[in-house]
């Protein structure tokens, strides 16, 4: 028996993944963006005043910025690109755009490569903006190289999109998605070692610390700080990083409902 849409024409076979309806999937959502100046200041801009406001929070001691500054270049692009993309993509399915788009020749793939193109994009001009920000008007010392800071960032960035696209499956409201950040961001943000090394953790939490990824993105940039040169650790830690992004992003193709009930 063939499945039909609702218009009765039975939807063209699709493949996982096409590069055409990907890059079509990502214009599509730059548009509606450029349409939405609030939210694109939320992402490019928030991070920045965040930074901004923790220098000076700092003021008589710049070596605590110095220490904590390049953690929270990562994790501030993170935060700001889940909040936005698990709402972004709420909105696309209760509004029932989810719905018409995939009873087109679209695959979840598709659909879940095009949003992370599209807010991957604005990731790059938000951990540029951050990390030049940070290094060269807010005196952030690093003794590496700056563009490995914004590697991280925006690797950080890309795994917040990932997140908020698999966690936007599981929300039923925009309140339920905002509700998810306690869940998953809040227990990273105390256990990647920002506020204690790791080491000094109760063994059972520094276990637990050793499988989330925000624990090696603060390690990443922490070997930038501490080393000139590139280090097999700092390599190890971006890759952790990305191949989380990679699998969540899988998880969220594979969790990807038409609508919500």
């Amino acid at each position: 028996m063939t499945t039909t849409t609702p218009t009765g024409l039975a939807p063209a076979p699709t493949s996982a993944l096409s590069l055409s309806r990907t890059t079509a999937t990502a214009a599509r959502v730059l548009r509606q963006l450029r349409h939405d100046p609030r939210t694109i200041a939320m992402m490019i801009l928030i991070p920045c005043l965040m930074l901004l406001l923790l220098r000076y929070v700092f003021d008589g001691s710049p070596r605590t910025f110095d220490s904590i500054g390049a953690s929270l270049l990562g994790i501030f692009p993170l935060i700001t690109m889940f909040l936005v993309t698990s709402i972004a993509t709420l909105r696309e399915r209760t509004s029932g755009t989810l719905e018409r788009l995939l009873a087109m020749p679209l695959g979840k793939g598709d659909l879940i490569a095009g949003y992370a193109l599209a807010f991957g994009a604005l990731a790059i001009i938000q951990s540029a903006l951050a990390t030049g920000l940070a290094v060269w008007f807010l005196g952030l010392d690093v003794i590496g190289s700056p563009w490995l800071l914004l590697l991280v960032a925006l690797l950080d960035a890309l795994l917040g999109t990932a997140l908020g696209l698999f966690v936007s499956a599981f929300a039923a409201s925009e309140f339920q998605a905002v509700q998810f950040m306690p869940a998953v961001i809040f227990p990273q943000l105390l256990l990647c070692g920002l506020f204690t090394p790791r080491d000094d953790m109760h063994p059972v939490l520094e276990t637990l610390s050793d499988v989330l990824p925000m624990s090696y993105a603060v390690d990443g940039m922490n070997e930038v700080l501490r080393h000139t040169d590139m280090t097999a650790t700092f390599v190890r830690d971006a890759l952790i990083v990305a191949g989380c992004a990679l699998l969540v992003l899988g998880l969220g193709a594979a969790t990807l409902r038409r609508r919500t009930e």
